[in-house]
């Protein structure tokens, strides 16, 4: 990440960290913020799921005015090699770029077959169910320009897990948007149970939204 850093000689990183994690995660990145002040350490203990601490990260960007704001992984299943990737897509007329794994060019990789399943099944039950028409929908590395994240930032999303990725692609299906090849390394072999209800739960009702013809969408 640094060297992606120094080569563009521009760019800050926010750590966003709460309760979830048990280890000395919080220790390690403020000695990180210490060392070098383009990473800002953001302890966020309100937090009560995965996404309230996307929307922290995508609200302090806002705050310091970021022009080009890109979610990835801190644990690094993201490799920040693909940053350029990002930068380019969304200098070149795009609102927004989303990362693919299921495309020319992109790979998961250290995932069991189950994970691998439910990425690709996720994929195209979502484009099915709600007539999207991307590679991939389920991808947590994404790009966005700073007026798209006002659009969307105090939105009510219903997503309380990581099926929020598919939520937001989905209502934000009619942006210029592009998908980018990404090498993927899932971190953990399984998703929960919990995880998977939230996501056919949220799904389906924007399913019968679409059957009734009020489909939701962010312009």
């Amino acid at each position: 990440m640094t060297k992606v850093l120094d080569d563009y000689a521009t760019g800050t990183v926010y750590l966003v960290i709460d309760n979830v994690s048990k280890d000395n995660t919080l220790s390690l990145s403020q000695q990180l913020s210490k060392k070098d002040e383009r990473f800002k350490t953001v302890w966020a203990p309100e937090n009560k799921n995965v996404v309230d601490a996307y929307m922290r990260g995508y609200k302090e960007a806002l705050k310091n005015k970021h022009e080009l704001i890109i979610e990835m992984d801190a644990g690094l299943s993201h490799d920040p090699r693909a940053l350029p990737m990002f930068l380019r897509i969304l200098n070149e007329g795009n609102e927004c770029a989303f990362g693919s794994r299921f495309i020319n060019g992109g790979s998961i990789t250290d995932s069991n077959w189950k994970r691998k399943f439910l990425s690709r099944s996720g994929s195209m039950l979502s484009n099915i169910l709600l007539g999207t028409k991307m590679y991939d929908m389920t991808s947590g590395f994404q790009g966005f320009h700073i007026d798209v994240v006002e659009k969307f930032v105090n939105y009510k999303l219903l997503s309380e897990a990581h099926f929020y990725q598919t939520e937001l692609r989905y209502l934000l299906r009619k942006t210029r948007f592009a998908e980018i090849p990404i090498h993927y390394k899932a971190p953990s072999p399984s998703v929960s149970k919990k995880a998977i209800s939230n996501s056919f739960k949220v799904l389906f009702y924007y399913y019968f939204q679409r059957l009734k013809l009020q489909p939701k969408i962010i312009k």
